[in-house]
């Protein structure tokens, strides 16, 4: 492994001392692999693309992209994390996403690259998916350990070195303030809430935490003038008017020709209820009345595992 060390030297140069303790250990497989794991061969296919392509030394914004790209044209597919009544593990499909798990499963697949070195198993996309998506990094086997509020994932992983919440910074952001109960509103439309109300309370109390969050927008009328400040792989979250909620949609940014592009999976029959690589960011928010601005993420990668320093004939 000829490019191990140099990498960790290069990793450990760029992550702040924040991050260097924020990678918790995968949880244990609380359901069949075969049941929160679906797409094991575009699974391998994207390992082999990504090492034939030497993805690994891009920026993890363009390793992003590099995964969401190869992940175009997969089909739209809702509640595919709900796979059981009562035990939470984390879950991936490659054969069908929502824009949650669109870039979830793209980040996750970026980072996996530079977190650990290969061989790549499912588990190991388990484990970033885990790490982005539950609360403090850890999956319990309860609901409630899964964020469901991408508020609350932009904080928990900003306090955690896991990203930065770039949008504050950006000329022209303006604070939201939301009342967010559409879990504990809309809970017959979840499987795990129906088959256990007695979670409505705590879920309640969450809700009740989210709205207190300090959410800052970007409002569509301003975003043609900052589009200069987003990068590729940027987690983009589309802001809504509707009082109980912060947001409605999430994506990614991607670069093209100097515009900032909206590249998330789409429930729209127009567009072929798949993942797609729609318009600029600013055309897209002015297509729908109800896009009210963008919430902007940065992610940041992940300091490396052990494994890196371990010889390979010893693993």
């Amino acid at each position: 492994m000829r490019f191990a060390l140099p990498l960790v030297a290069l990793a450990l140069a760029v992550l702040p001392a924040a991050a260097q303790h924020t990678v918790t250990p995968p949880c244990p497989l609380r359901l069949p692999l075969s049941t929160v794991f679906k797409g094991d061969a575009k699974f391998r296919a994207l390992v082999i693309q990504a090492e034939k392509e030497n993805w690994r030394q891009l920026p993890l914004g363009a390793r992003t992209i590099r995964a969401a790209r190869a992940m175009v044209g997969t089909p739209y597919v809702n509640y595919s994390l709900e796979v059981d009544n009562r035990v939470e593990n984390p879950v991936v499909n490659l054969n069908g996403m929502d824009c949650w798990t669109y870039y979830e499963n793209a980040l996750g697949f970026a980072r996996m690259l530079r977190y650990k070195p290969a061989p790549y198993a499912p588990q190991d996309l388990l484990h970033m998916v885990e790490l982005e998506r539950y609360r403090d990094g850890r999956c319990t086997g309860g609901y409630l350990s899964r964020m469901h509020h991408l508020e609350e994932v932009f904080a928990n992983n900003e306090r955690r070195g896991l990203a930065t919440n770039i949008t504050p910074r950006i000329p022209g952001a303006q604070r939201l303030s939301r009342q967010i109960r559409e879990m504990t509103v809309q809970w017959k439309a979840y499987r795990y809430l129906r088959n256990n109300p007695g979670l409505l309370p705590q879920m309640g109390r969450i809700e009740a935490q989210v709205s207190r969050l300090p959410v800052f927008h970007i409002p569509k009328s301003r975003v043609r003038g900052i589009e200069g400040y987003l990068q590729d792989g940027d987690i983009c979250a589309i802001t809504c008017n509707d009082n109980g909620s912060y947001t409605s949609h999430v994506g990614l940014i991607t670069k093209i020709n100097g515009r900032a592009v909206f590249t998330h999976a789409t429930s729209d029959r127009d567009k072929g209820r798949m993942t797609i690589i729609d318009r600029p960011i600013t055309d897209y928010l002015y297509q729908g009345s109800k896009h009210a601005g963008i919430v902007v993420v940065r992610p940041k990668d992940l300091p490396p595992s052990k494994f890196w320093q371990t010889p390979m004939a010893t693993r």
